[in-house]
């Protein structure tokens, strides 16, 4: 994929030209699988594993973490999810409001974002407008920097409803405790020792709205992502992840914003035999290779 001049991809806003939509008003993200497997993500058949060894343990540990503290952050959940019931039937009625999943249209969703976060913002208040703020939202929840309380303090105001944002900021600021973040060998405020490299992104692989109204929308975000610390010495190695957000969005103001979030575990692919790269090559890669924070 390459870029262009003003920052968005070739095409519809930096989508892989591979990927197509669906059928008439059900639009589908292409999704390459492998032949073979008749029950690719129920039952599949894996062969006999080696005994964990000691770092895959520790790489498990990492994610059971971060997976701990989203789920701490999300206890007691939004509020309001049953006010807008009557809105949301109309669904059923009208064909242009039924749930889609992601399929590129040629129109930008936005043409800007924040100065001091970089997140997007001004979605506009359709389908394609919620899907595309949920997934800019997953980018920064699953970031390295909401490790980090000041900058912390600076994204959940932005991305949250103004009812959720003191809720929210006391749960993660509990959530990402110094002792979670010496879990993962980090210090307090989220950075990694001299000579290591904390590494955590979020890479929506596609989305889909399953409740969509005036003022609120359910979107899951079907996510990648790579965590852990590279470099010589780093007792939690970089690790790939696959698990799905879901975020239920409010309409407040001119944007969307969110009114609580969750996460579970894959669908996650069949791994392949690929040999895994150094921990430099690895923390080149976070060096030289910027993160995208914009999606759909």
């Amino acid at each position: 994929m390459s870029l262009g001049d003003d920052g968005y991809g070739d095409g519809y806003g930096g989508q892989d030209p591979n990927r197509g939509g669906g059928r008439g008003d059900t639009p589908l993200t292409r999704t390459r699988l492998p032949e073979g497997e008749d029950d690719l993500y129920g039952t599949p058949r894996r062969p006999a594993r080696p005994k964990p060894s000691r770092n895959l343990i520790t790489v498990v540990s990492v994610v059971v973490l971060l997976i701990a503290a989203i789920a701490f952050a999300n206890r007691g959940g939004g509020s309001g999810d049953n006010d807008d019931s009557s809105n949301n039937s109309s669904t059923d009625h009208d064909p242009a409001a039924q749930p889609r999943s992601t399929a590129p249209t040629g129109e930008r969703p936005v043409d800007g974002k924040n100065a001091k976060t970089g997140i997007a913002s001004g979605f506009p208040k359709t389908q394609q407008g919620a899907q595309s703020a949920a997934a800019n939202y997953a980018v920064a929840l699953g970031s390295a920097e909401i490790l980090n309380k000041e900058r912390r303090h600076e994204i959940v105001p932005q991305i949250f409803t103004r009812t959720s944002v003191k809720g929210i900021q006391r749960k993660l600021d509990q959530a990402y405790s110094a002792d979670m973040l010496h879990g993962l060998g980090l210090d307090a405020n989220g950075k990694a020792e001299e000579g290591l490299t904390y590494v955590s992104r979020t890479v929506p692989i596609g989305t889909k709205t399953t409740v969509f109204s005036n003022t609120k929308a359910t979107v899951e975000a079907w996510c990648t992502g790579v965590f852990g610390t590279a470099g010589e010495g780093s007792k939690t190695p970089v690790t790939n992840d696959w698990f799905t957000m879901t975020l239920t969005l409010r309409w407040e103001g001119s944007d969307w914003k969110v009114e609580s979030f969750s996460q579970k575990n894959g669908p996650a692919p069949v791994n392949n035999d690929r040999t895994a790269s150094t921990a430099d090559e690895i923390a080149q890669a976070v060096e030289q290779y910027g993160g995208f924070t914009y999606a759909r």
